[in-house]
C-alpha cells in the first residue's frame, strides 16, 4: 500500500516536469517530432481531449500546446489542415463526453469529498460561471483554463440541455482551435517569439487565466458589498 503514496520528493519532481513542460513546449514538441513523427498527431490529439474531457486532468496545457503546434505547422512538421481538424475534432468530443460524464453523475457530484484529482471548489466556480454568463460559458470558458475542463461537466448536471450545449461547444471548439493554432502558426516564428518563449508560454497562460482572476475578484468585491447593503 504504501508504494503507491507519492512522497514529497516525487510530488516536487511532478510539478517541477510539469513546469518544465510548459515553459519548454518547443523544446520538448520537437523532440516528441523527432523520436515519433506522424504518431505526434495522435499525441496531440490525446492531450487536447483529455484537457477537454476528462475534469481529473485540468492541468494539461491546452492555449500553449496549440499556439506550439501551429508554430511547428508554420515550419512545415505538421499539415496545418489536417492539424486543425483533428484538434478540432479532439476538443469537441472532449466536451461532450465531458457533457455525458456530467449527466451521468448528476448533481450528487457537487458533495464528493476533495481528492488528489477532484477539487469540488472548481465545480462550484463554474457553476457560478453559469448563473453570470449563461449558454456563452461554453464559448467563454474554451479560453479559460481549468473552467474549460469544468464547464461541460457542470452543463451536463442540468445547467444547459444538449443541443443547446452542442451547438455552443462546436462554435467554441472551432474558435478555440483556431485562434490558438492560427496565433502559433502566424506569429510562434517571429524572431522575438522564438527568442522569448517561455516568455509568450508564459503570457499566453497569464491571458487565459486573467478571466477567471477578473471574475474572482469581482466576485469578492460583490461579497463585501453585501453586509454593507
Amino acid at each position: 500500500m504504501s508504494g503507491s503514496i507519492q512522497s514529497p520528493g516525487e510530488t516536487m519532481d511532478l510539478i517541477a516536469f510539469f513546469v518544465d513542460f510548459f515553459l519548454h513546449l518547443d523544446k520538448h514538441l520537437a523532440e516528441v517530432i523527432q523520436a515519433y513523427g506522424a504518431w505526434t498527431y495522435a499525441l496531440l490529439f490525446t492531450i487536447v481531449f483529455l484537457e477537454t474531457g476528462l475534469v481529473v486532468t485540468p492541468l494539461l496545457p491546452g492555449d500553449s500546446l496549440l499556439f506550439a503546434a501551429g508554430s511547428f505547422a508554420a515550419l512545415g512538421a505538421f499539415d496545418v489542415s489536417l492539424l486543425f481538424v483533428l484538434l478540432s475534432v479532439a476538443a469537441i468530443l472532449g466536451d461532450t463526453v465531458n457533457y455525458a460524464i456530467g449527466h451521468y453523475l448528476g448533481p450528487r457530484v457537487f458533495h464528493y469529498p476533495k481528492s488528489r484529482f477532484f477539487n469540488p471548489d472548481h465545480l462550484k466556480k463554474t457553476h457560478d460561471f453559469y448563473e453570470r454568463y449563461g449558454g456563452k460559458t461554453i464559448i467563454i470558458a474554451r479560453f479559460v483554463p481549468i473552467v474549460r475542463t469544468f464547464a461541460p461537466f457542470v452543463a451536463g448536471i442540468g445547467a444547459m440541455s444538449y443541443p443547446r450545449f452542442i451547438v455552443y461547444n462546436v462554435a467554441g471548439g472551432l474558435l478555440w482551435v483556431t485562434i490558438c493554432l492560427g496565433a502559433g502558426y502566424f506569429f510562434g516564428n517571429l524572431p522575438f517569439v522564438k527568442k522569448n518563449f517561455s516568455l509568450v508560454i508564459l503570457a499566453i497562460i497569464a491571458v487565459s487565466v486573467m478571466p477567471a482572476v477578473v471574475e474572482y475578484l469581482r466576485h469578492r468585491a460583490e461579497a463585501r458589498r453585501a453586509p454593507a447593503a
